[in-house]
């Protein structure tokens, strides 16, 4: 059937965005990209929605100034409209990631799209700086409530900082240790120099435009160069998780 691939992390600012927006181009590049659906959750910044490329739909979950948990009865019931081997992209934003998990969990909706034939993965960020400890803290409520067969992806994200705690790197952190036959895979989001290619990416991220479309824009050459150098390790690291 379809496979669904939810962002999930309860702190802000961490990538989840980029993260769900790398997802849609890779999986647009591996199968047909009519077969590639995405939608857009936060309740706060639409960004996935904000890509035209994408197509992206966007759903309202609030009522008034609380969110709703029964809007993801709408999300569900998408998921259940989709066509063989499509892929669904689920952008979750910060607030609503207790809400969202507290629905799959309430109502077994993971058991559910199991025994529909889908299959599930569920994509969490871990950072490294001042973050670090809240993103761990998201991916273990994550590992504690969902069963292996979510297939945790953990996307390792250095802009902020090296993830390590008194030098140790993240498979050394307890959380791996207590739940690493939970997790799919790790899928390092390549870290390079700030003032070139980090400040290409925040430009092409601001603009909110693919990769392909960067490439082949009129943007000065070297700058091309980086974003395509950039995708290009971006494109190796996924193909190595195996979800497609």
């Amino acid at each position: 059937m379809a496979t669904i691939h939810f962002i999930l992390q309860g702190k802000g600012g961490v990538g989840k965005s980029l993260v769900a927006s790398m997802l849609v181009q890779f999986l647009r590049l591996k199968i047909d990209p009519e077969l590639v659906r995405c939608i857009d959750t936060d309740p706060v910044n639409h960004t996935l929605a904000g890509y035209r490329e994408f197509n992206a739909d966007i759903l309202d979950i609030m009522v008034g100034d609380d969110i709703d948990a029964r809007s993801f009865d709408q999300l569900m019931e998408r998921i259940f409209e989709l066509p063989e081997k499509a892929h669904m992209v689920v952008d979750n934003g910060a607030s609503s990631f207790v809400p969202l998990c507290s629905y799959l969990v309430e109502n077994r909706a993971i058991s559910l799209l199991h025994e529909e034939g889908h299959q599930v993965f569920m994509h969490s960020i871990i950072t490294g700086g001042q973050a670090i400890t809240d993103t761990l803290s998201g991916l273990k409520s994550l590992a504690e409530h969902f069963g292996t067969g979510s297939n945790l992806m953990v996307w390792l994200n250095r802009y902020f900082g090296e993830i390590e705690i008194n030098g140790s790197g993240f498979e050394e952190f307890k959380v791996y240790k207590d739940y690493q036959d939970k997790f799919h895979s790790m899928i390092e989001i390549p870290h390079r120099k700030q003032s070139t290619f980090g400040k290409d990416l925040e430009s092409l991220l601001a603009e909110k435009i693919s990769f392909d479309a960067a490439i082949h824009s009129t943007r000065p050459i070297m700058e091309r160069q980086r974003i395509k150098s950039w995708w290009s390790a971006a494109c190796e690291t996924m193909e190595m998780a195996q979800f497609v």
